[in-house]
């Protein structure tokens, strides 16, 4: 049995969920994928993979040889990397996971030209505005916005921008423009709750004011948030990035620009106790050169 090849195969149908998607991967045909895991079970003597009518699901020995397996991939990637000089580029697969809004308007339509200096290379994109667990999904690196809720996460900030009280100009035509913050209780505001919630911090010139926004929307979801703001509800608070194309054409407008907001971070996540490979390095440099750009 060729351990490597047969490494992958378990990885690519733990990634998947299934035979038939790890076969379409790998190209070849469902049964070679099946009769694969099954010598693999039988060489280890140990279940990997729990079948049911819902799908496959790895056993506490399978997430165990997951986590393993492609750590073994990884490292087999970064010798082939290694003998191909810096010009053979990256190879292999490098699973990504960013929240929605931002991976659809600052880097999906930005992968074209990362893939084309690594044509060996695949991405498995992953939009999400949950953390997710990178060890259980597979992730290589994860991107995150704001403050870091578990402290033993491998992580290293990339990037910050402004947050900012915007709307559409049919918004304040109709309501006003606030100028301080005690003039937002005033507005109904569109609340993020992912995002720091009610609570508003501002400064201007060393002063601080705090102030309670009230709403009647509520959402979850950046992509949700846009689209109650781009339908004239309500005001927000949220960063650069997120409206980045409509304050460009206008669609929405900053107000309040002499009180400022805390910044927002941007943060790479690596999976805890792993090194980051140097596909996930390559990503995260080409990440922040994308981002220097914007600004």
């Amino acid at each position: 049995m060729d351990r490597l090849g047969a490494m992958e195969t378990f990885v690519y149908v733990v990634e998947t969920g299934s035979f038939s998607a790890a076969a379409r991967r790998l190209n070849i045909g469902q049964p070679a994928v099946s009769k694969t895991i099954a010598q693999l079970e039988s060489r280890l003597a140990v279940r990997l993979l729990l079948r049911s009518t819902r799908g496959l699901t790895p056993t506490e020995a399978g997430l165990a040889f997951f986590e393993r397996a492609r750590r073994a991939i990884e490292e087999a990637d970064e010798a082939d990397n290694a003998a191909r000089g810096s010009a053979g580029g990256l190879c292999g697969n490098l699973r990504i996971c960013a929240p929605v809004t931002f991976g659809r308007l600052h880097i999906v339509p930005h992968l074209g030209p990362f893939l084309e200096q690594n044509p060996a290379l695949n991405i498995d994109m992953m939009l999400d505005d949950r953390n997710v667990n990178l060890v259980e999904e597979g992730v290589d690196v994860a991107l995150r916005m704001g403050e870091l809720s578990d402290s033993g996460l491998t992580a290293r900030k990339i990037a910050e921008c402004r947050r900012m009280v915007l709307g559409t100009p049919a918004y304040f035509e109709k309501h006003g423009e606030p100028t301080c913050p005690a003039d937002l209780r005033k507005h109904q505001a569109i609340l993020y709750t992912l995002g720091g919630g009610a609570g508003w911090q501002f400064n201007k010139a060393g002063e601080e004011q705090s102030v309670n926004i009230s709403g009647r929307i509520r959402v979850n979801a950046a992509e949700g948030l846009r689209e109650a703001v781009l339908a004239h509800q309500g005001l927000t608070m949220a960063s650069q990035w997120m409206f980045a194309p409509e304050l460009a054409d206008g669609s929405v407008r900053e107000v309040m620009k002499d009180w400022a907001l805390p910044n927002l971070d941007l943060w790479a996540v690596f999976p805890t106790g792993r090194m980051a490979s140097a596909k996930a390095r390559a990503f995260v440099e080409y990440v922040q050169g994308l981002l220097m750009n914007e600004v």
